[in-house]
This record gives structure tokens, C-alpha cells and sequence, in this order.
């Protein structure tokens, strides 16, 4: 979740004080598999692919968007070969 924060380049904010901050930024394809790169050797997924399912699932609980669309939406399209995943 800090990885894909620190790449919508948000503020500091101090956690004391506000609470359940809604995240709207956007995030490229660039910025998301820069992300999945650092989390791959943490990731218990078989394939790259998965490991971007992982983080794209977190980009949904944060409430940010990936290219200006959902992040299910873009599950969803991997799952039918539509989203293109680079091997590594």
C-alpha cells in the first residue's frame, strides 16, 4: 500500500489526525509494474501476472485508478488475455 501511495506523489499527512483518506490519484502502466517489480520477490504468485493482480487489488482498496480505469476491470482483463503483462 506505501509503494502505491509514494507513486501517486500524495502529501504527508499525519495519521493521528485524518482518517480514512480516500486515495483518487492515477497511476500509469509504467508506475504499476514499477511496483510489482519491487514486490515480486515478496509475492507468493507463480506468474508476473499474479503479482500484478495482487497489486492492482491494492490499488483498489486505496481507491485509485490504473490508466483512468478500475482496477477490477483490468483483473478482469488479464484473466481473458486482454491486458498485456510483460514476463518479468
Amino acid at each position: 500500500t506505501s509503494l502505491v501511495i509514494k507513486q501517486l506523489k500524495e502529501p504527508l499527512r499525519d495519521r493521528k489526525k485524518t482518517k480514512n483518506i480516500k486515495h483518487s490519484g492515477n497511476l500509469t502502466k509504467a508506475q504499476l509494474f514499477e511496483i510489482v517489480r519491487t514486490m515480486r520477490p515478496k509475492s507468493l504468485a507463480k506468474e508476473f501476472k499474479g503479482t500484478v493482480k495482487e497489486v492492482l487489488g491494492t490499488c483498489n482498496a486505496v481507491g485509485c485508478t490504473v490508466d483512468g480505469c478500475k482496477p477490477i476491470a483490468l483483473q478482469e482483463a488479464i484473466d481473458n488475455d486482454e491486458f498485456d503483462c510483460p514476463e518479468k
